[in-house]
């Protein structure tokens, strides 16, 4: 049987990013098998099943709205109730902290498949994020029943929420690249990676607003991408919410372009030594 000359794929590690392109189009079929495949196994044998994903975020908006609604004073802008506030910033923290936890382990959960056959490796940790895509589409549903509960309607600024989701996933692909490329190697990534998390929960404003940040400090805090994020979430969601600060916003989006870009160029200069060293 002759073979067309179109029809032959011609595989080979560390290309140039035009025909990297190529052979993730290519291997498509590989990624949505994947990606299918770590939705079905993340919750089998679980009690509840995916109400884990909706058990998390609710767990911390109940800690965060006793903590700093109740005991330290804290309050939402009039008229939002401060649960729905904390819940709004959890939608993106959650599914940037599930991202960049499942994707920076995913290649050292692929050992096997890595070791045997070549392929684009960037498909291991992109078809981990559907996971957390899968989580964050539940955690939404919750947050428009809260939002019945609390019979608060949001208004037009629905239609920016996208562009802000778009953003939250551009900073946990980037920052999971990094973290999973270095996990090959460094072995300790792995118990530094919850430490950023906690941390990093901390210092986003998932449980106050920015507004209680000094203005002279509100552009390098918000070097988190996560920050424009949060913001943005909150004011599409939130009818009545401050809109995000320009140049917070401008900032944050940078942030996620650059560990989005820079993830995407480390990853693809180390990847053909990955089945080596894993």
């Amino acid at each position: 049987m002759m073979v067309e000359e179109d029809d032959e794929i011609v595989i080979q590690a560390n290309k140039g990013l035009s025909h990297y392109s190529r052979d993730l189009w290519r291997f498509r079929e590989l990624f949505y098998f994947l990606a299918w495949r770590d939705i079905l196994v993340r919750y089998k044998q679980t009690v509840i099943g995916v109400a884990w994903a909706l058990i998390r975020p609710l767990v911390t908006m109940i800690v965060f709205t006793v903590l700093f609604g109740r005991l330290a004073g804290l309050s939402s802008p009039e008229g939002i109730p401060y649960p729905l506030m904390v819940f709004a910033a959890m939608l993106p923290w959650q599914f940037f902290a599930t991202a960049l936890s499942e994707s920076s382990g995913s290649l050292l959960s692929n050992a096997n498949l890595i070791s045997k056959v070549y392929f684009p490796r960037i498909i291991v940790p992109a078809s981990s994020m559907m996971t957390s895509f899968a989580d964050f589409l539940v955690t939404v549903g919750m947050m428009f029943l809260m939002m019945i509960w609390y019979r608060f309607v949001p208004d037009w600024r629905i239609a920016a929420l996208p562009v802000f989701a778009a953003l939250a996933f551009a900073a946990a692909f980037g920052m999971g690249l990094w973290l999973c490329a270095l996990n090959v190697k460094y072995r300790d990534f792995r118990y530094i990676v919850p430490f950023i998390l906690q941390f990093g929960l901390y210092l986003s404003p998932v449980g106050f607003s920015i507004t209680l940040i000094p203005q002279r400090w509100r552009l390098p805090y918000a070097c988190n991408p996560m920050v424009g994020v949060i913001e943005g979430f909150r004011w599409s969601l939130l009818r009545g919410s401050n809109a995000p600060e320009v140049p917070v916003l401008l900032v944050s989006a940078l942030a996620a372009g650059v560990f989005f870009v820079s993830g995407i160029w480390y990853f693809h200069r180390v990847e053909r030594t990955f089945a080596d060293i894993i």
